[in-house]
């Protein structure tokens, strides 16, 4: 290797130090649960027949569980607010909460949690979205009950 070559190589080495490095964003936003469940074309879609129950909230009866859930749901976050990208994101994953409700019978969703990458955050009025550039994302853990009235 020329002395060309190594002086080359090292002022190369220097500026890569100094380089900023390229991380991906990942903001975490706590965000109201009501403003998913208030929307009125929203509404419609979950129906009435499954109730929801987030945190610690008090669940009326004595609910039979029937099984706990996990679901991590994502959405395009490309060119998006953070805001309307997380809230996407939670619309589907509380969809899929009520199918998975429906197919086992139950009418109720309790201790609904968020649950990012095995962290929980518990909350009776929020949940949590991490959004990225391009992708934003909700995971929540939560039972299938059926209230015994």
């Amino acid at each position: 290797m020329s002395k060309l070559s190594v002086r080359l190589c090292a002022v190369i080495t220097r500026f890569a130090a100094f380089a900023p490095t390229a991380h991906a964003r990942d903001a975490v936003l706590h965000l109201p649960v009501k403003d998913v469940l208030e929307d009125p074309q929203y509404k419609a879609r979950l129906g009435s027949d499954v109730a929801f129950y987030f945190g610690n909230q008090a669940v009326p009866g004595t609910p039979q569980s029937l099984a706990e859930v996990v679901t991590n749901r994502k959405t395009n976050a490309f060119g998006k607010p953070d805001v309307e990208a997380c809230r996407r994101a939670m619309r589907s994953a509380m969809l899929q909460l009520v199918e998975r409700t429906r197919e086992l019978g139950g009418d109720a969703v309790v201790d609904i949690r968020s649950f990012f990458k095995r962290f929980e955050f518990v909350s009776d009025t929020e949940y949590e979205c991490h959004a990225g550039g391009v992708v934003a994302g909700v995971t929540l853990k939560a039972r299938i009950a059926k209230l015994k009235k």
